[in-house]
C-alpha cells in the first residue's frame, strides 16, 4: 500500500519557552516496494519525518495515511544500538520478543552480512561495520513492510559504507518492500534511491527519480543527477 504524507507539521517547545520548527507543511508520497531516500543538511527535519513514520511521535498538525497500525515497521539509526548483555545471534533475533520476524531470514541475514563467524561474539567485541551489519540484520530479520534507516552508514569508512550499500541494494532487488533512507550525503543519495527527495526547513523542495537498475556500481557516473540536488539545497 502506498503512504501518503499530507500537510505534516511538528513542532517542539526548548526549555526557554520558545519553538522550533522541525516540519513545516510537508507533503510526500511513498509507492510501495520502492526505494525512497531522503536527503538534506543537518537539522532540516529528516529524523523528526522518520520518527513520525515509526510511530515514535504522534503528529501534531497534517496526516499519514496507508499506514496501518499493524504494518510491521523497522527502524534503524546511525548508532548500532545493539544490547550489549545479547550475542551477535540473539541481538539479531530480538524480533522474538514481540516485533515479529522469522529465524529463517535471520539464519539469511547471517550469512549474507557475513556475521556467521561472530554469531557468538558480543557488540563490544565488534567493529564498527561488523555493529552496524549486525543491527542491519536485526532489523531486516523482523520483516518489516516498512524500513526507516536514519544515516545507518555515516559513521562508517568508504570501504564499509560501500559494501553495506551493496548489500542494502542486493536486499531490496531480492526482497522488495518500501526503504525510506535518510542522509545528508549527496554521492550516497543519488546512488541508492528511486526516489530521492530533496529536504530543506522542514518541507520537500523537490522528488528526483533514478531509474537506474540495480545493482549500481559505486563510481558510476551520477554527476548530473548530483547536480540537480545541489542546486536545489
Amino acid at each position: 500500500m502506498n503512504i501518503a504524507i499530507c500537510h505534516l507539521s511538528q513542532n517542539y517547545r526548548l526549555p526557554d519557552g520558545s519553538r522550533i520548527q522541525a516540519l513545516n507543511d510537508l507533503n510526500l508520497k511513498l509507492q510501495h516496494n520502492s526505494f525512497h531516500v531522503l536527503v538534506g543538511k543537518s537539522g532540516c527535519g529528516k529524523t523528526t519525518l522518520l520518527r513520525l513514520l515509526a510511530g515514535l511521535e504522534t503528529p501534531k498538525h497534517g496526516s499519514i495515511e496507508g499506514l496501518q497500525p499493524a504494518q510491521r515497521r523497522g527502524i534503524m539509526f546511525q548508532t548500532p544500538r545493539l544490547l550489549p548483555w545479547l550475542t551477535v545471534w540473539d541481538n539479531i533475533c530480538f524480533w522474538r520478543h514481540g516485533c515479529g520476524g522469522s529465524e529463517e531470514k535471520a539464519r539469511q541475514y547471517l550469512k549474507a552480512f557475513g556475521l556467521e563467524r561472530f554469531k557468538n561474539a558480543y557488540p563490544q567485541q565488534l567493529s564498527g561495520g561488523l555493529a552496524q551489519r549486525t543491527a542491519l540484520a536485526r532489523t531486516l530479520a523482523s520483516e518489516p513492510e516498512l524500513l526507516l534507516l536514519d544515516e545507518p552508514f555515516a559513521a562508517l569508512d568508504y570501504f564499509t559504507r560501500r559494501e553495506l550499500q551493496d548489500e542494502l541494494m542486493q536486499i531490496f532487488a531480492a526482497e522488495p518492500r518500501t526503504i525510506l533512507f535518510v542522509t545528508h550525503d549527496i554521492t550516497e543519495a543519488a546512488r541508492l534511491g528511486q526516489m530521492i527527495h530533496v529536504m530543506a526547513d522542514g518541507h520537500i523542495l523537490r522528488s528526483l527519480a533514478n531509474t537506474a537498475p540495480y545493482p549500481r556500481p559505486a563510481l558510476a557516473n551520477r554527476l548530473a543527477l548530483e547536480q540537480q540536488i545541489i542546486a536545489l539545497l
